[in-house]
């Protein structure tokens, strides 16, 4: 059944994966399912960052931080043009594991959540 949870997960990284497997392992068949849910609206996809941290370039700088949940971060970034677009392609070459880092944290929390709805 795991199998079938992850096909609604696009992008899916193996990092991303075995974290997962390893916060859903003691729940239910309902709680992963709800897990699942919940997590697909929360997590960002590599190939998504990469585009809106490109667009930073021409755009909105920071922006890429912002979505990932760094505030501090995206405002500086937005105010000093992406810290005078170094910031922006240091993003570029690192976003794929600022991007794994936010959905394997972000797994944890909808976990801890998911298990205290369910207790």
């Amino acid at each position: 059944m795991d199998d079938q949870l992850f096909t609604f997960l696009r992008d899916l990284q193996p990092e991303e994966m075995a974290t997962i497997k390893h916060v859903i392992k003691d729940m239910t068949e309902a709680q992963k399912k709800q897990f699942i849910g919940f997590y697909s609206s929360r997590r960002r996809e590599q190939k998504m960052m990469l585009i809106i941290t490109i667009i930073g370039f021409f755009g909105v700088a920071g922006i890429q931080r912002f979505l990932l949940g760094q505030i501090g971060m995206g405002i500086l970034y937005f105010f000093t043009g992406g810290l005078c677009v170094i910031g922006t392609i240091v993003d570029l070459i690192n976003i794929r594991e600022m991007t794994n880092d936010y959905n394997q944290q972000q797994a944890i929390e909808v976990a801890g959540m998911v298990r205290m709805m369910g207790s």
